[in-house]
């Protein structure tokens, strides 16, 4: 947007304003007319499940292919009997819930109903040791998304609490757990909209002190919010991304948080302007190109941090990214065309009742603001050292921290499906609630021989084990099913830690029982939680140190600056350790919640990262053009001055619109939304106007290393800066142009040699390349990125950061070889290659 001819084209006069607003009005429009409903193409299944390639999933697909009709969907009923005969009770009403369920005006789905009637052979474990409960277990087919589904359960429930009398009945299971999951996210979205735009609204009420321009946002948002939903709508049912309902309601805020930021930033330098260009049209396309480089450095860090999930492994990772990159970058240029169009077009209204002279005498800054820069510029070391200790102290929450995978237990809403699984742990064992299948594949027949008894009375003796059920045969006579019920429960981290010891135990039953090279895999929650840990603590690790990564880059790219990069990288790692360590606190010790929500760490992490940089962008980028006209010290100053109150406005919103998240009934989203306003009032008021201006003061003139700031001009109107279409070497010292020719000529060819080895790796990767060779070429692929970057680095530090369209598209030129390392991770973590063996003896093809 730094384009003066396009600006024109788009901002030039009312007329032009009014095509650009009728332009996005009809796109939505559109859009909406030809995609399906978001919550049709909602995926909130694949979310909660570990890595297709882990041993808990091969053991499900076993499940389903060796043992036919075990694919149902499971819905369990507990009865408890009342009164003195409480087995005589569950008895009856037992008997009665099954004569419901089995006849011909039973629910749909019900495929078949188990219990002490239709089993009695199945007594020891369908009935409590004090015989005062008993479970029913009903099949259920069909996809428990659907909602004839979800209908079905109902009704399943509504018989069992009309046919037990005065037991106590509860329907849970994956069935009932399903159902309960859908309505507790269902009964949010609507709540969560209308609070999330009344409370904006509020705030930019106080604002702004006019209708008209706080409706502005509101309006920018819907229509953001509105192409960005059909549009994943879209991509969603064509399979290229996944959305779930988390990521929509996250979405909600998150389009709200930034939008609104953006018009505040946008409106505010509109405002400034004014004080010296009275010509609206060009007051706002002065405006738009003044902020132009720092809303796309703020919106390219979330662009990229979301888009570095992809990296994951874990499905809830690594889905979740796509959809919020696609909403922020369609907010951006909402932001960048909807906006200052609309501001244009609504005229001098758009300031009533104030008018344009107040409110452009608000931009030059609250007294406040001066004070708290003043008080910086007296005690730097004294405003950095106690701010970071503020932020050591909120850190030291974190000696309570630990994660939870209980799905159930994050509801904040009274489910059925919790109160049975109360039931079940009480009556049956903290087990029974959700046994293990242990898979035992063999390369021999395993139909004849008494190796599979043996393996149940091995695992019986196992750590943690209560009860192990009699084994069960797959159709192909070489795989034996073991449903094994551990004494912990199941969804707690000494669980979790059970499995391995448990897949090892049975490594060595089935080698005692005469099964040579024998295929160990584990199923169920258990298992599956613990891959989905495991998943995790390794994306974990990569998303921070990709993320860090990216956000520097940018740094470095906007303040052509390798130092303040790294002060500021600092800053939002040590807001993320006391954000975590107070949500924590808050959550965990006096909420009483059984812990952080397993994947809610790395979203905070990466949202609080790259939405708190935004505004350390904000205010660095105002410093260094304040250094054009004013020394460090003066310049720190007027930045903070200058930004303060449209920066903490935006924070704000951002912090409010966020925590609008904990009105919903659902866990994760209740600790992010208290850790994302926590941590964005931290970056708000303590980090980026006080920390951060502190430390630049302390830095003085180093503060923008290498960049050292020349000596100031008077504050006169500043010609435009030259055009990157000029040559390089008006831009730089002599000898630069032939090297940054020569450069951007090796680029070239280097890009499209990387691009035609990228097509070839998609065409013939593995077939016809060893392991070895895959391995070299993949260092060297490495290598030469890692030289590649370091000279692009040295390049750009000998044209002293006068970066042109050449050296920009120099730039480009490594995604190549980048893609390259990409393509060949992924192909690594999907099995298209092969993964180094774990142990020496690898475990035989299933």
């Amino acid at each position: 947007m730094n384009s003066p001819a396009l600006l024109r084209c788009l901002l030039g006069s009312k007329k032009r304003a009014a095509v650009v607003v009728a332009f996005w009005v009809l796109i939505a429009g559109l859009l909406a007319g030809v995609a399906p409903a978001l919550e049709s193409v909602e995926d909130n299944a694949s979310a909660n499940l570990p890595p297709a390639a882990s041993d808990s999933m091969k053991a499900r697909d076993l499940v389903r292919a060796q043992l036919p009709g075990q694919d149902a969907t499971p819905a369990i009923i507990v009865v408890r009997g009342k009164g003195t005969d409480a087995a005589k009770s569950a008895t009856q009403s037992v008997a009665a819930i099954t004569s419901a369920l089995s006849g011909t005006s039973r629910p749909d789905h019900v495929v078949s109903v188990v219990s002490t009637v239709t089993a009695p052979d199945a007594a020891a474990e369908l009935v409590s040791q004090d015989r005062g409960a008993q479970l029913v277990i009903v099949p259920m087919e069909g996809s428990p998304s659907d909602e004839s589904f979800q209908n079905a359960v109902d009704e399943v429930r509504a018989l069992a609490s009309d046919r037990a009398g005065p037991a106590d009945v509860a329907v849970t299971g994956p069935a009932g757990i399903a159902t309960d999951t859908v309505k507790v996210f269902s009964g949010g979205d609507k709540v969560l909209l209308l609070a999330t735009v009344v409370l904006v609204l509020i705030i930019l009420l106080a604002i702004y002190r006019s209708p008209l321009m706080a409706l502005v946002p509101l309006l920018a948002v819907g229509v953001a919010m509105r192409v960005a939903e059909t549009l994943g709508a879209i991509l969603a049912d064509a399979g290229v991304i996944t959305v779930s309902s988390q990521t929509a309601s996250i979405m909600t805020v998150l389009l709200f948080g930034v939008g609104t930021d953006y018009a505040l930033i946008i409106t505010a330098r509109y405002r400034e302007t004014l004080l010296d260009e009275p010509d609206r049209a060009r007051a706002m396309q002065a405006a738009v190109r003044r902020t132009a480089e720092s809303v796309l450095a703020s919106a390219s860090t979330i662009v990229l941090a979301m888009f570095a999930l992809l990296v994951a492994v874990s499905p809830g990772l690594h889905g979740f990214g796509p959809y919020l990159a696609l909403g922020v970058a369609v907010m951006a240029l909402v932001a960048f065309t909807f906006i200052p169009a609309l501001v244009l077009l609504l005229g001098k209204g758009v300031f009533w009742p104030g008018g344009v002279d107040k409110a452009a005498e608000r931009s030059r800054g609250a007294g406040v603001w001066h004070r708290i820069a003043a008080l910086v510029a007296r005690a730097p070391v004294k405003v950095a050292s106690a701010v970071i200790a503020l932020l050591v102290v909120l850190s030291a929450g974190l000696l309570g921290y630990q994660e939870s995978f209980n799905t159930l237990s994050g509801f904040r809403a009274a489910t059925e499906s919790e109160h049975g699984q109360h039931l079940i742990q009480e009556e049956f064992g903290p087990g029974e609630i959700a046994p293990s299948t242990v898979v035992v594949h063999s390369q021999d027949n395993l139909r004849s021989g008494p190796a599979p008894a043996d393996i149940a009375t091995a695992l019986t003796d196992a750590d943690h084990v209560s009860r192990v059920a009699d084994p069960r045969m797959g159709k192909d006579g070489k795989t034996v099913f073991y449903d094994v019920v551990l004494d912990l429960d199941p969804y707690s981290s000494k669980a979790l830690d059970a499995i391995g010891p448990l897949k090892q135990a049975t490594q060595s039953a089935a080698q005692a029982a005469g099964v040579q090279d024998a295929t160990v895999l584990i199923g169920g929650e258990t298992a599956q939680n613990a891959d989905i840990r495991s998943a995790l603590d390794h994306d974990t690790t990569f998303i921070v140190l990709l993320v860090l990564a990216l956000v520097t880059a940018v740094l470095v790219l906007l303040l052509r600056s390798l130092l303040a990069p790294l002060y500021l990288v600092a800053t939002l790692i040590l807001s993320f350790l006391a954000t975590l360590g107070a949500t924590t606190f808050f959550t965990v010790t006096v909420l009483g919640d059984d812990g952080i929500g397993n994947r809610v760490t790395a979203y905070i992490f990466v949202f609080l990262v790259a939405l708190g940089v935004d505004y350390n962008i904000f205010i660095m980028s105002r410093f260094k053009q304040e250094l054009r006209t004013q020394p460090p010290a003066k310049a720190i100053t007027a930045a903070l001055t200058r930004t303060g109150g449209v920066i903490s406005s935006a924070g704000l919103i951002l912090a409010a619109t966020f925590a609008v998240l904990m009105t919903q009934p659902i866990r994760e989203l209740f600790q992010f939304g208290f850790a994302m306003a926590f941590g964005i009032l931290l970056d708000t008021f303590l980090i980026r106007p006080l920390l951060v201006p502190a430390i630049v003061r302390l830095l003085g003139d180093r503060a923008l290393w290498p960049a050292r700031p020349g000596t100031p001009t008077p504050s006169t109107p500043t010609p435009e800066p030259p055009s990157a279409d000029a040559p390089a070497a008006q831009a730089a010292e002599p000898g630069s142009g032939r090297l940054l020719r020569a450069f951007t000529w090796i680029a070239v060819i280097e890009a499209c040699t990387w691009a035609g080895l990228l097509v070839g790796m998609y065409l013939k990767y593995i077939s016809e390349t060893t392991e070895l060779g895959v391995r070299i070429f993949g260092t060297l692929h490495g290598a030469a990125f890692i030289a590649y970057v370091f000279l692009t680095v040295l390049a750009a530090i000998r044209l002293k950061w006068r970066l042109g369209r050449t050296t920009i598209f120099a730039l480009l030129a490594a995604v190549p070889p980048f893609m390259t390392i990409a393509f060949e991770i992924w192909a690594r973590r999907t099995g298209r290659l092969p993964q180094p063996a774990a142990d020496p003896s690898p475990t035989p093809a299933l």
